[in-house]
């Protein structure tokens, strides 16, 4: 399904008609007019760190401002349905590089880096060695072996947090967001010219200072240049602020790290202001990066052949449901902001919102077909660009495997389904051997997902078959959970 971000009027439709066929005629030939194909696209990749798919400007929020990447959106596609598979960060992450879900490649629920096999299907791994310059920048949170690390980047500048101001050789201080915007300019300006290149930059922004509970600058640190943004201005509170939202959960859910981070950031009034303008000023300081970057894009004469990924590693609760943080099987965790800007796309797919369901997986296998390389047969992710291309594959997804694996310490382990008009999960709070917990929601009647009918008789065969399903997706994409060993991250806390 595709949607305009708003109605043309007759003129300017033709127009629009005017400009696509001008740049199709443009798009037929090479600059130059030598005969040869076109160039290879250049990708650029913005990566968050804990946002939800509605703080952005384009996705209507009511305070946060991002006009950069409202500009994406306005000169691409928008992904209103993006979801990721894993909700934490290292998964998530894990997803991304090697283009499967987190029960294909088990990063940490395994012992070792990332499996070196599907490292070496990458996207970063088939881009260098199809003659892209590769660069990642930033935060990893991903062990990568150093002969794998090498067949997947040319440039490599790992970059955390704890704390953001980094000191400088003059003895000043700089926050990481920027710091990534000079190395990600200095990256393109050593970009060798006819040669295309896949540069991520990976922010540590707008993740909290775990460390440092002191609301506003010391849990959500913002880069200077955001000082006294939306100073004035009154956040609006999360729409599931009802107590009785909390109260309804399971016990295990009640005790679990998303409460108790809850009292962090978000338990009094005062705090969650703070907090909130804070976060804010972090997520407006990634889109003042992305101006820089765009910048610098159109001063080398590259901005016409790059493609623009903005996203991010997982969804976020802002104090919903009496929670923070993630990990969990709700929409807030779940959903992230998901927009591909290709300048090289005809006008009439400028400034459209794409509602099939698009996940953090899919993304490799989409870069890859940016570069018109074959998508490697074990990603369990599927190429965006169909979508892209105003396209509607009869065979496009409806619902996908959603997990949560390694940190049972945190969050006991789960596994479900999140479909269009059903959402399922079951988490083995006793282990896997004994009988899971079950969420079962009706999204045509609760879009909220605040009643769990898993037990009402009404809705036997529902559950029935999403349990079903459940285990048809596992099979497709790994071992039961009952054959998934304990993970050594939480060995070493017992």
């Amino acid at each position: 399904m595709m949607a305009r971000l708003r109605p043309l009027s007759l003129m300017s439709r033709a127009l629009a008609i005017l400009l696509s066929a001008c740049s199709g005629l443009a798009a037929a030939k090479p600059p130059g007019g030598n005969g040869l194909p076109p160039a290879p696209p250049s990708i650029l990749f913005i990566f968050a760190d804990d946002q939800r798919n509605h703080t952005l400007g384009c996705a209507g929020h009511p305070v946060v401002k991002t006009p950069n990447i409202d500009l994406l959106a306005d000169r691409g596609v928008r992904f209103e349905n993006a979801f990721v598979t894993t909700s934490t960060c290292w998964a998530s992450r894990a997803c991304l590089f090697t283009g499967c879900s987190e029960r294909r490649h088990l990063y940490r629920t395994s012992p070792g880096p990332l499996n070196p096999d599907l490292c070496r299907t990458s996207y970063f791994t088939r881009l260098k060695a199809a003659g892209y310059r590769t660069g990642h920048l930033g935060k990893e949170h991903v062990s990568i072996a150093a002969k794998e690390a090498t067949t997947m980047w040319d440039v490599r500048r790992k970059l955390g947090r704890n704390p953001y101001f980094k000191i400088q050789a003059d003895g000043s201080t700089r926050h990481t967001t920027q710091i990534l915007g000079d190395w990600g300019i200095e990256f393109l300006k050593e970009q060798p010219r006819g040669k295309p290149f896949c540069l991520q930059l990976s922010f540590n922004a707008t993740h909290a200072e775990d460390r440092d509970k002191r609301p506003g600058s010391g849990h959500f640190p913002w880069p200077k240049v955001m000082n006294g943004k939306y100073e004035d201005q009154k956040m609006p509170l999360p729409s599931l602020n009802d107590a009785a939202i909390y109260e309804a959960h399971p016990e295990f859910l009640k005790k679990s790290l998303n409460r108790e981070r809850f009292f962090w950031r978000w338990d009094t009034a005062e705090k969650y202001q703070t907090n909130m303008r804070a976060y804010f000023r972090m997520l407006s300081g990634i889109d003042h990066v992305l101006g820089r970057l765009v910048n610098q894009l159109r001063k080398q004469g590259l901005y016409e052949n790059t493609v623009i990924i903005y996203s991010a590693d997982n969804g976020y609760y802002l104090g919903d449901r009496g929670f923070a943080g993630k990990w969990t099987h709700y929409d807030e965790s779940l959903r992230i902001p998901l927009i591909i800007a290709d300048p090289r796309a005809a006008r009439r797919l400028h400034g459209v919102i794409r509602r099939e369901m698009a996940l953090n997986s899919d993304l490799g296998a989409t870069i890859i077909d940016l570069a018109g390389l074959p998508a490697p047969v074990n990603h369990t992710g599927r190429s965006l660009l169909p979508l892209l291309r105003g396209k509607a594959p009869g065979d496009w997804r409806s619902e996908f495997l959603c997990e949560f694996l390694a940190v049972p310490r945190t969050i006991p382990r789960w596994e479900g389904v999140r479909g269009t008009d059903w959402s399922y999960a079951r988490y083995f709070v006793d282990g896997p051997d004994k009988p899971p917990f079950e969420f079962l929601h009706d999204l045509k009647t609760d879009p909220a997902q605040l009643a769990n009918i898993a037990l009402n008789k009404e809705n036997a065969s529902a559950l029935k078959r999403m349990r079903g399903r459940c285990d048809q997706l596992i099979a497709r994409h790994g071992s039961p959970m009952q054959e998934i060993g304990e993970s050594p991250r939480s060995k070493k806390k017992k």
